[in-house]
């Protein structure tokens, strides 16, 4: 009986349709098998995916955006972008990359919570307006990823 309280647990405080949808991307997506895209390029992207979540080592708190490349030879595969948000610089170059997805959803930090919510309203926003992106992605000199959009499509 026990082991049977574990799984309603799991059930209620796991978002199993989600979870469902990740398992059919990942069957879509060559078996599963990550494949880093190449930085230094620009892709056709879609914003499949936004959220504020704790870095792997420290815990502070760290937005982070999933991209889905559209076309070419990594079409299906994610780019991933990470930005620690616990300082002031750090939500303004979040801030200025989400501007330049040009939803229409105001930009604004007021708390976490509110900033997740804004990130989800973003992803909510792109799939309403069917919008893509040019996004160049590459690497700065000092090793770190770089990430900007330089044309946006209505699919």
């Amino acid at each position: 009986m026990a082991e049977q309280n574990i799984f309603e647990k799991w059930n209620k405080t796991i978002d199993t349709e989600g979870l469902r949808k990740d398992v059919k991307e990942a069957s879509e997506n060559k078996g599963g098998n990550y494949v880093e895209v190449p930085a230094n390029d620009t892709y056709e992207v879609k914003l499949v995916k936004a959220e504020v979540r704790p870095t792997k080592t420290s815990g502070d708190p760290m937005a982070t955006l999933q991209f889905k490349v559209q076309a070419g030879d990594y079409k299906g595969n994610s780019i991933f972008m990470n930005q620690v948000i616990l300082q002031g610089f750090q939500i303004h170059i979040m801030d200025e990359f989400l501007a330049s997805l040009d939803t229409g959803v105001e930009i604004e930090f007021v708390d976490y919570t509110q900033y997740n919510d804004l990130l989800m309203d973003i992803v909510e926003a792109c799939e309403e307006q069917n919008l893509a992106f040019a996004l160049e992605y590459g690497v700065n000199n000092k090793g770190y990823n770089t990430y900007k959009i330089v044309e946006i499509f209505e699919d």
